[in-house]
């Protein structure tokens, strides 16, 4: 069975860095696409950086290109999200996903393109 498990938010200032974890037990890094999606109050989640390791294609928002990286460590089962210069409007609950099937870009981004969920992690950007 595969669990996702996300760690890492909190309470952060505008400009200053994040780093979430996830947790993914059960999970084979070995021809998958993860990605972090992020959903705000009223509104529809969406995908903020995600990869496939089949093509190795990345995907980045519009909004958190240059300031967001996703990475993985195979060996820990982690996935990692590193926030730098945060912005109020990076608020949300952040999610990361994974799947076993390879993905393109124009897929990545979709939240239904994705069979494993983690609970989600808060990160609220204040001053």
């Amino acid at each position: 069975e595969v669990q996702l498990v996300e760690s890492g938010g909190g309470l952060v200032q505008p400009g200053g860095s994040l780093r979430l974890s996830c947790a993914a037990s059960g999970f084979t890094f070995d021809d998958y696409a993860i990605g972090w999606f992020r959903q705000a109050p009223g509104m529809e989640r969406e995908g903020v950086v995600c990869f496939s390791s089949g093509s190795g294609d990345t995907y980045y928002s519009d909004s958190v290109k240059g300031r967001f990286t996703i990475s993985t460590d195979n060996a820990k089962n982690m996935m990692y999200l590193q926030m730098n210069r945060l912005k109020p409007e990076d608020t949300a609950v952040y999610y990361c996903a994974a799947t076993y099937t390879g993905l393109i870009i124009s897929t990545m981004r979709i939240p239904t393109s994705y069979d494993y969920w983690g609970q989600g992690t808060q990160v609220t950007v204040s001053s």
